[in-house]
C-alpha cells in the first residue's frame, strides 16, 4: 500500500496547523461527495474505479488484443489528459529499451497530436511507411487543432497503406457518446468506439477508456491497474478518519505550505520510469488548481539526474519551494556493482552492493541536504512499479487534488484560460467564424 510521510515539512510548518485543516477537509470531502460544490459536474472520476465492470474491461482488451495481432506500431493521439494518463503509465512499465529490440512482444506504442511540430509528424509519418500501423484517436469533441490535425494525416495513411477495410479494424475512437467530429467520423467510417463519460474531465480520465486502452494495447493489465486505483478509493474515502487518509493529509499539508510561502511543488522521482508520471501530475494539479491568480506551481525534477541541474538552485535559490518525492521501494531487477582491481574510479567501496542500494542513499542523502537548505519534503512510498501500485498513486493524486482545490477555493474542474492561446492562433489563422478576433489581433500587431 502507498504511504505518505510528511515528518520533513514539520519543521517549516507545525503539525497541529496540518490537522487544522480537518474540519475544512471534511467540508471538502462531502462537497465531493454530494456534488454540492464548484465543478459538480464533472465528479465521474470519483468513483469510478469501483464502478468498472468487468464486462467493460473484457470489452477494452478484446479491441486491445485485435490492435495487439494487426499492428506492428499504434499511434496514440491526444493531447494533455487524452495522452498523459496512458503515457504515465505505459512509460513506467515498458521495458526503456523494448522499442530498440528486434524480438517485440507487442505493438511499439508511439504518441501524436501533442505538439504541431512538422518535423515531428514528417519522421513519424516516413517511420509508419513500413509499418503495418493503427490508430487510437482520443478526443472528446474531434476538433481540438493538435489532435484533429495529427488524426487527419493519419487516417489518410493509414486508408493508403493497409485499405479502408484495415484501417477500420485497426482505427479506434475514444469519444463523446454523442456529438463532436470525432463521433460522427467514427459512426460514418465504422470503426470500434469507446465513450469518454461526459462527466469527467480529461486530466482525470485515465481509468476511462482515454487510459485504459492504450495501457491494454501495450500489454498491460488493466484489471490490475484498476484493482489497486480501488482499493486506494477505499483508502482514501469520506469516512476514513483524517489522520489515516493520505489523500487528505497530503492536501492539508501542501495548502498549509502554500499558506507560509511556498509557492511551488517539485515533484521528485529516483526512477527514470516515473518522468511521465510528473507530466501527468503536472497538468492534474497545474490545470486544476492556477485559477484567480492562486495556486501552487507545479514543477518536476528527475534525480539523480537534475541534480547535477536543477539541484544548485533547490539547494540554495529563492526558498518559496518544497519537494514531494516519489520513492519506489523495490525495483523488478537486480544488479551489484562489480570490483575492480585497479579501482580507479575509487568505488570499490560499493563492490557487491546492489544499485538499488546507492540510488537509496542518493535519496535520503538529498532529502537530507534538501531540508537544511530549507525545503520542507514530503515522501510517498510505492511498493513497486506494477498496474496496483500506479492505479493507486493515480488515484491518489486525484483525490488529493480535488479535496486541495477546494480548500483553495476555485473551482479544480474547469480550465477557462485554456481557451485563451485558442482563440489567439484561431484569429491569426483566419479560421471561419472568427473574423472579429482577426481584426482585432491585426490592428494589435
Amino acid at each position: 500500500m502507498i504511504s505518505l510521510n510528511i515528518e520533513k515539512t514539520l519543521g517549516f510548518i507545525s503539525k497541529e496547523n496540518v490537522f487544522a485543516y480537518e474540519a475544512q477537509v471534511k467540508a471538502a470531502q462531502e462537497a465531493l461527495e454530494n456534488g454540492t460544490g464548484k465543478g459538480n459536474d464533472f465528479l465521474g472520476w470519483l468513483h469510478l474505479p469501483s464502478s468498472i465492470t468487468k464486462e467493460h474491461l473484457a470489452d477494452l482488451k478484446a479491441t486491445a488484443q485485435v490492435l495487439r495481432e494487426n499492428c506492428e506500431a499504434v499511434v496514440v493521439a491526444g493531447i494533455g489528459g487524452s495522452y498523459l494518463g496512458a503515457r504515465a503509465v505505459i512509460e513506467a512499465l515498458s521495458n526503456s529499451f523494448a522499442w530498440l529490440q528486434d524480438k517485440k512482444s507487442g505493438p511499439v506504442i508511439l504518441y501524436a497530436g501533442h505538439n504541431i511540430g512538422e518535423d515531428y509528424l514528417y519522421e513519424l509519418t516516413e517511420y509508419l511507411k513500413d509499418k503495418k500501423f493503427g490508430v487510437i484517436n482520443i478526443s472528446k469533441s474531434g476538433t481540438t487543432t493538435e489532435t484533429a490535425l495529427a488524426f487527419r494525416l493519419l487516417k489518410k495513411q493509414c486508408e493508403d497503406q493497409r485499405g479502408k477495410e484495415m484501417a477500420k479494424k485497426v482505427i479506434v475512437a475514444v469519444t463523446d457518446a454523442k456529438k463532436g467530429a470525432a463521433r460522427v467520423t467514427a459512426d460514418n467510417e465504422g470503426y470500434k468506439s469507446f465513450i469518454i463519460p461526459d462527466n469527467v474531465g480529461g486530466r482525470f480520465s485515465v481509468l476511462t477508456p482515454v487510459g485504459l486502452l492504450p495501457i491494454a494495447v501495450a500489454g498491460f493489465d488493466i484489471e490490475k491497474l484498476v484493482a489497486g486505483a480501488a482499493a486506494m478509493e477505499k483508502t482514501c474515502g469520506k469516512d476514513v478518519p483524517f489522520a489515516e487518509n493520505p489523500a487528505a493529509i497530503y492536501a492539508a499539508t501542501r495548502n498549509e505550505l502554500y499558506k507560509n510561502g511556498k509557492k511551488i511543488e517539485i515533484l521528485v522521482n529516483f526512477n527514470p520510469k516515473l518522468h511521465y508520471v510528473s507530466e501527468w501530475w503536472k497538468q492534474l494539479y497545474g490545470e486544476s488548481e492556477g485559477k484567480e491568480n492562486k495556486g501552487i506551481f507545479p514543477a518536476s525534477v528527475d534525480f539523480s539526474t537534475d541534480l547535477h541541474s536543477m539541484g544548485q538552485w533547490i539547494q540554495e535559490g529563492e526558498r518559496t519551494i518544497y519537494e514531494t518525492v516519489i520513492s519506489v521501494e523495490k525495483t523488478q531487477y537486480s544488479l551489484q556493482v562489480p570490483s575492480d582491481e585497479a579501482n580507479l574510479d575509487g568505488l570499490n567501496f560499493l563492490a557487491g552492493k546492489h544499485v538499488d542500494e546507492v540510488n537509496k542513499m542518493a535519496e535520503l542523502g538529498t532529502q537530507l541536504a534538501h531540508v537544511d537548505g530549507g525545503v520542507p519534503n514530503m515522501r510517498i512510498v510505492i511498493p513497486a512499479l506494477n498496474e496496483e501500485s500506479l492505479g493507486g498513486l493515480l488515484y491518489f493524486f486525484e483525490k488529493a487534488c480535488g479535496i486541495s482545490g477546494y480548500l483553495l477555493g476555485v473551482n479544480p474542474f474547469n480550465q477557462p484560460g485554456v481557451e485563451a492561446y485558442k482563440k489567439n492562433m484561431f484569429a491569426l489563422l483566419n479560421k471561419p467564424g472568427y473574423e472579429e478576433e482577426s481584426k482585432a489581433i491585426q490592428a494589435r500587431l
